[in-house]
């Protein structure tokens, strides 16, 4: 299955296919191929350099390790997530490295490598879907993420599968078209919520 973006302007075709599964086929993402995903990751833009983010992986090649992730999510997202070959949880470090001050940036920091990461894996045949919906306390247990970094995301990865195997609301969620509001609605100039003319040539 595929999904195409309804795009109002040009853009690359990366950003048109990229889209949020929640069927996944069984089908193995290669160690190669995640290494690339993650490289892409690595080369996000970051304040200061400072590369804030760390991702935790884990894949049914060690299903202890993979059972353990998913027992960090939430139960609404364990019911589609198991089926994905590849899970990670996505944290962010609060402080600078360098100078220990405060990182205000570094959460933005950490969603530029992921969608750097959703992009790379768009080009390699997969899909991410990214997840609000993770037991964090469990995950700075589970994994003894220390203090003054936070857990963030799960990120489900892999080949997309046959929206059949979804239970009905999420099968029609996962048919429906992507949508998203107009770049006139966010996009402003000269004082806040005025549009700008950018959209009204």
């Amino acid at each position: 299955m595929e999904k195409v973006a309804d795009v109002a302007y040009p853009i690359h075709n990366l950003f048109k296919h990229r889209w949020s599964p929640r069927a996944f086929s069984d089908r193995r993402v290669e160690p190669a191929t995640l290494r690339s995903l993650l490289e892409a990751a690595r080369w996000s833009a970051s304040c200061a350099n400072e590369q804030p983010w760390n991702f935790i992986v884990a894949t049914k090649d060690e299903p202890e390790e993979f059972e353990r992730m998913l027992n960090c999510l939430v139960e609404g997202n364990i019911s589609w997530a198991k089926n994905a070959p590849v899970l990670m949880l996505t944290v962010t470090r609060l402080t600078f490295g360098k100078s220990g001050g405060a990182n205000p940036t570094s959460q933005y920091d950490l969603g530029q490598a992921a969608a750097y990461m959703a992009l790379e894996a768009v080009s390699e045949g997969l899909q991410i879907h990214q997840m609000a919906g993770i037991l964090r306390d469990r995950v700075r247990e589970v994994y003894a993420v220390p203090e003054g970094w936070e857990p963030m995301t799960g990120v489900a990865v892999g080949y997309v599968g046959d929206p059949d195997t979804l239970p009905e609301k999420q099968r029609q969620m996962e048919l429906a078209p992507s949508k998203r509001k107009p770049s006139s609605a966010f996009v402003f100039a000269g004082r806040w919520a005025e549009p700008s003319k950018l959209f009204s040539e």
